[in-house]
């Protein structure tokens, strides 16, 4: 038969749209992206992403879900060598928040962080679910949750300063100063349970 009809192409898995809807917003640095370019930047018609997703806020969730399953790996305690002083652990964190490649990444977080603000509880499920995975890293290396969250308070105005000026210097200081202060404290107070603290 010299016709064959030409068979079309499968369409990738919903979890691999996923990843390249992730990758897409990553480099738009926001979810703030049309679904006209979301299908060209993923190859796959708008229409089809509709079908697939049912529609934009389903997309937007599933990709939230796969960067939440990407950071909690990046970000878990096994990622990081047990026995290293905390300063070095929170300037390893710096250093791969501010890395070039990065960026989008980072972008992307504070696009859901202003959505967080603004009522979205999705957003906001993913900016809670971010703080207890730091802290629970940090907790490894730094034996006071109330520490933790003020050196965490510091490193998100720290990233906010970054990408306004572009200099990481200043928040660099500024982690290195907060870990200082934390361990200049007398040893009691630096384990002591953050409601107890309060009694000395």
């Amino acid at each position: 038969m010299w016709y064959m009809k030409r068979q079309s192409k499968k369409p990738p898995p919903c979890e691999e749209l996923l990843r390249r809807c992730l990758r897409a917003f990553v480099e738009a640095g926001t979810l703030e992206v049309s679904l006209d370019q979301l299908a060209a930047r993923v190859k796959i018609s708008k229409r089809m992403l509709i079908h697939y997703f049912g529609g934009r806020e389903q997309i937007e969730h599933g990709a939230m879900a796969v960067l939440e399953d990407q950071l909690r790996a990046q970000f878990s305690p096994a990622a990081f060598p047990g026995g290293i002083a905390p300063e070095k652990v929170i300037m390893m964190l710096w250093e791969r928040t501010i890395a070039r490649e990065s960026r989008g990444v980072l972008l992307l977080v504070m696009d859901l962080s202003r959505r967080a603000w603004s009522g979205s509880k999705r957003a906001r499920a993913f900016y809670d679910e971010q703080q207890r995975l730091w802290v629970e890293l940090l907790l490894k290396f730094i034996p006071n949750r109330q520490t933790i969250e003020e050196i965490l308070q510091v490193f998100q105005g720290a990233v906010f300063a970054y990408l306004i000026t572009g200099n990481a210097e200043p928040g660099r200081r500024a982690l290195q100063n907060a870990v200082a202060r934390w361990q200049s404290r007398p040893a009691k107070i630096k384990r002591l349970a953050p409601e107890d603290q309060g009694r000395l």
